[in-house]
């Protein structure tokens, strides 16, 4: 599995062509979360997201909402 992580859109345009298997999207808030869910399904809908950074109990819903595949936290939600 490779996972890459990027923290603008003109990264993610950058790594999509290459077809990883996931690209963490570091700390994004949801309307960036969304735009990059509408990048990835036309240029390589194949590619999960994980949205990172910024994640607990009050955020976690929007995130969710956005069509990411995934999200990561690293504290305890």
């Amino acid at each position: 599995i490779v996972e890459v992580e990027v923290d603008t859109l003109a990264q993610l345009e950058l790594v999509l062509p290459a077809g990883p298997d996931i690209v963490l999207l570091d700390n994004m808030p949801p309307a960036l979360l969304r735009q990059a869910v509408a990048m990835r399904d036309a240029a390589a809908p194949r590619v999960e997201l994980e949205a990172s950074g910024g994640v607990n109990l009050s955020t976690i819903g929007d995130i969710a909402r956005t069509g990411v595949e995934r999200i990561s936290a690293g504290a305890l939600t």
